[in-house]
C-alpha cells in the first residue's frame, strides 16, 4: 500500500485536512514520516489507526479518551473491531425495529391496516433518553437532579406549538453549526459565536431561569462528555461535537 499525503487521506477518509492537522498536533494520529518537501505521509498503519479513531468517534468517545484507548499497551485492534461490529449490529437491529414501527404506523394512519396499540412504541427506547439525564445526575449530583425536575415541570406546561418551535429551533441551530464547520469557520469567530448566542437563548427557554456562565459551561461539559449527545452530533457531521463545544466555550466569555 502506497503512502498518502494529508490531502489524499482527507479525500479518502472524509476527514478534513484541518482535522488531520489537529490530530497530529495532539498526538492522536501522527504521520508515518514527513518528506523533504515538508508534506505529511500516512501509511497502512496510520490508515488503520484513523479507522479506529472514527469508529470510536461514532460510538461517542471524546478525542482525549480515544487516544488513551488506542495507546494502551493491551489495545487489540482485532478485538476492538469485533466489539464495534457487535455494537453496530445491535444498532442495526434497533433501527430496523424503528423503521418497521414507522411503516406500521403509516399504514394505520392511512387506514390500510389496524395496528396493535402496543406496537406504537416498538423499537423506541425511553431508557436511552433517561440515560442522558442519569449521566448528568451521576456527574453533578443533586443539583443536576433538581435542575432536571425544574426543566421537566416547565416543559410539562408547553403546548404542542411550543414544543415544535423549541425543537425546530435546536435543529436549525445544529444545522447552522454544520454549515459553519463545513466552511471551516473558526469556532471562536464572530459568526459562530452568534450561533452559540442563539443556542443559549433556546437553552434559557427550557430552563426556569436564565443560565449563568457556570450553568452554561455545565451544558458545554454535558455535550463534551455525554456519549449520547456526542454520538447524536457526530452522526450528523463528523467533528461536530468538538466544534460545537469549542464554539460554546469561546462564546461563554461573553456571559457576565
Amino acid at each position: 500500500m502506497r503512502d498518502h499525503t494529508v490531502k489524499q487521506l482527507a479525500e479518502l477518509s472524509g476527514v478534513s485536512i484541518r482535522a488531520l492537522h489537529y490530530y497530529d498536533e495532539i498526538g492522536l494520529l501522527k504521520p508515518a514520516h514527513i518528506g523533504g518537501n515538508g508534506y505529511r505521509y500516512y501509511g497502512c498503519e496510520e490508515l488503520l489507526r484513523l479507522q479506529q479513531i472514527l469508529f470510536h468517534r461514532e460510538l461517542g468517545f471524546p478525542l482525549g479518551e480515544i487516544g488513551k484507548i488506542l495507546d494502551a499497551p493491551d489495545f487489540d485492534q482485532a478485538a476492538a473491531l469485533r466489539s464495534h461490529r457487535q455494537r453496530l449490529q445491535g444498532e442495526v437491529r434497533r433501527y430496523k425495529r424503528l423503521i418497521q414501527t414507522i411503516d406500521d404506523t403509516l399504514a394505520q394512519i392511512e387506514g390500510d391496516t389496524p395496528m396493535n396499540e402496543k406496537a406504537f412504541y416498538k423499537g423506541l427506547d425511553p431508557k436511552r433518553w433517561a440515560a442522558q439525564d442519569q449521566w448528568a445526575i451521576d456527574r453533578y449530583g443533586s443539583a443536576a437532579e433538581a435542575s432536571i425536575k425544574r426543566r421537566n415541570d416547565l416543559m410539562s406546561g408547553w403546548t404542542e406549538a411550543d414544543g415544535k418551535r423549541i425543537i425546530g429551533g435546536f435543529q436549525a441551530i445544529r444545522a447552522e453549526f454544520v454549515v459553519a464547520l463545513s466552511q471551516n469557520r473558526p469556532a471562536d469567530s464572530n459568526e459562530v459565536r452568534a450561533i452559540a448566542r442563539r443556542f443559549l437563548g433556546l437553552l434559557n427557554e427550557t430552563a426556569p431561569a436564565p443560565l449563568s456562565k457556570a450553568g452554561f459551561l455545565n451544558a458545554v461539559d454535558a455535550i463534551a462528555g455525554n456519549p449520547h449527545f456526542r454520538s447524536s452530533l457526530e452522526a450528523q457531521s463528523q467533528g461536530l461535537a468538538d466544534y460545537v463545544v469549542g464554539a460554546m466555550r469561546a462564546f461563554s466569555e461573553e456571559i457576565v
